[in-house]
């Protein structure tokens, strides 16, 4: 009986030291494998740019998606946004300046209820002024299609494209030049540049040159025939004429590439009939 059982235990030890041998071996020939993929992975993955590449986008995107995901509770809508909200109804306006808006969005795939504010004011403008205000608003829609954040290569910024570094000062009352980006007060910048180019050009033809920096180069590039342009066709929708509408084609006139150059000494100011083309060389004043 003795004898029987000391042959049990030897055999389970037996057993169990084989048993102890195969998992250790079994594991260390598979940590083994284990590292000599994780080497081929990364000799592939240095000689093959691309699959790291992808293999980060799949990781990263695996990631995120086990990011947990907020409520959307979470995102607060703050009760007085309306008040920063450069937009009202169309419906609002009088008859001539609604058919405007209306045109304008149309052609310009803008919203009317914004382009309804910025009618609205360049009837405003144009009223202050004594400017036609579908002069006002086709300068904007050649100088940035109503993009109130638009920007040119050379500085430009905002509805009417206004050299922002140029006429810093007129932005101070505003409360700086990030009002740039406000489209009222950049259309209010705008037009007050806009009078200065008039008045030293002694023409509305002559201040648009002023207005896009061509007024000392042979030619504007088009700028002031495109602007005008726009002005009649604005002008008929205003007077009730219902026109067809054209894709607008993306505003090109930034030649500002000379926006200050100090004028000349003139003893007398030219009447538009008698300006001459010297007199219209004069650069416009940086700010007045």
């Amino acid at each position: 009986m003795h004898q029987a059982l000391e042959a049990t235990a030897r055999g389970l030890k037996t057993f169990g030291s084989d048993v102890a041998d195969g998992f250790f071996e079994i594991t260390h020939n598979g940590f083994a494998l284990l590292g000599l993929a994780i080497v081929f992975a990364g000799l592939a993955l240095v000689a093959r740019p691309d699959l790291r590449q992808t293999g980060e986008v799949h990781l990263m995107s695996w990631l995120q998606s086990r990011l947990p995901v907020a409520a959307p509770e979470a995102i607060a809508l703050p009760p007085n946004a309306i008040e920063r909200t450069t937009a009202s109804s169309p419906l609002d306006l009088p008859k001539q300046q609604a058919a405007v808006a209306y045109w304008l969005s149309k052609k310009y795939s803008v919203a009317a209820e914004p382009l309804s504010v910025l009618v609205s004011e360049a009837y405003q403008l144009g009223k202050n002024t004594k400017l036609d205000p579908t002069l006002i608003l086709a300068i904007m829609a050649v100088e940035s299609s109503f993009n109130p954040f638009a920007q040119s290569q050379v500085g430009a910024q905002g509805l009417m494209q206004v050299m922002t570094r140029v006429h810093t000062e007129k932005y101070e009352s505003a409360g700086g030049t990030l009002t740039a980006f406000d489209p009222v007060t950049n259309m209010r910048v705008g037009v007050k540049v806009l009078l200065e180019c008039i008045s030293r050009a002694g023409s509305l033809e002559g201040g648009l040159r002023y207005y896009v920096g061509a007024a000392n180069m042979d030619s504007d590039g088009g700028y002031t025939s495109k602007v005008m342009a726009e002005h009649e066709r604005l002008r008929l929708v205003a007077n009730g004429r219902s026109l067809p509408i054209w894709p607008s084609q993306p505003a090109q006139p930034a030649m500002r590439t000379q926006p200050a150059v100090p004028p000349l000494p003139v003893a007398t100011t030219p009447t538009p009939e008698k300006t001459s083309p010297d007199a219209q060389k004069v650069a416009l004043l940086a700010d007045s």
